[in-house]
């Protein structure tokens, strides 16, 4: 059984949404390999780890789903081109926890890249459906006009099969700038990585935790000059990492974490140490 990361009233669970690998000099952009290596090894190919570990949160009165894994619908060349090493398995881990994907409230989007939305449209019997049904599925108004049209670059990770069936449901949410979901979580429309990156404010009981999405890939990232070669706003990213962790720290706030294989979230001081780290 999974463990929960307590957060006041709210409980937090991470799910296995499968892993794959990247270039380590992409994920870390410019920052010389002999100092991104120290805090995250990579292989003999400069290949580095990354799981998509979606958070189920337990509050008081709903089930969340924070991002939604790599999904089940990867061909096997997509497979062989990222590296996958682990397989979708969300709606095992659920399951293990005696819920059922009809059972979700909300499935809330950092943003809509394939890593991270690949799993909000299932392959269920050769059909394609909308994997949490009853789900409201929060997104930036942004993002949602970029995944309806993407440039040329973007158009690299915003793919259409995993966003189809969104398109004229009731599931599909749109917000335009900041807004509280359910007492205690937040959204923060922030930008950066790309135009309509948002940001997830989880609080209870004077605890809080930060899920940064992209902006805060991993623990290694801290530093806010070390952007990704991914992320299309780069000096925006800069400025807005350093302003929320200094956030996160200042209220003591756990830094949950989608991609990082060593931690699941931890905190922070202002020196970029790290005080307390949950692995699950």
């Amino acid at each position: 059984m999974k463990k929960a990361l307590k957060l006041g009233d709210f409980e937090l669970f991470w799910l296995n949404g499968g892993s794959f690998e990247l270039d380590g000099g992409a994920m870390f952009g410019v920052v010389p390999k002999v100092l991104w290596s120290k805090k995250y090894p990579s292989d003999q190919d400069n290949y580095v780890t990354l799981i998509n570990s979606p958070i189920l949160v337990k509050t008081l009165g709903a089930l969340i789903i924070i991002e939604s894994g790599l999904g089940n619908k990867l061909t096997d060349k997509q497979k062989k081109i990222f590296r996958v090493k682990e397989e979708w398995q969300i709606l095992t881990d659920l399951n293990e926890l005696g819920i059922k994907r009809q059972d979700i409230n909300y499935v809330i989007l950092t943003h809509c890249d394939f890593d991270h939305s690949g799993g909000i449209i299932m392959l269920q019997d050769g059909n394609f459906t909308i994997t949490f049904p009853n789900a409201k599925h929060i997104i930036q108004a942004k993002e949602w006009e970029d995944v309806l049209a993407p440039n040329k670059r973007s158009a690299n990770s915003l793919w259409p099969i995993n966003h189809a069936q969104l398109k004229d449901s009731s599931n599909l949410f749109l917000v335009d700038g900041n807004m509280e979901i359910v007492k205690g979580v937040r959204v923060f429309h922030t930008g950066g990585h790309n135009r309509g990156h948002q940001i997830i404010e989880l609080e209870s009981r004077g605890e809080k935790a930060l899920h940064m999405g992209d902006l805060l890939p991993t623990h290694a990232h801290f530093n806010p000059l070390w952007v990704m070669a991914y992320d299309n706003f780069p000096l925006d990213v800069i400025a807005l990492r350093e302003d929320w962790e200094n956030k996160g720290i200042e209220a003591n706030a756990w830094f949950t974490f989608y991609h990082d294989p060593f931690m699941l979230a931890c905190k922070f001081d202002k020196n970029g140490n790290i005080t307390d780290k949950w692995i699950g």
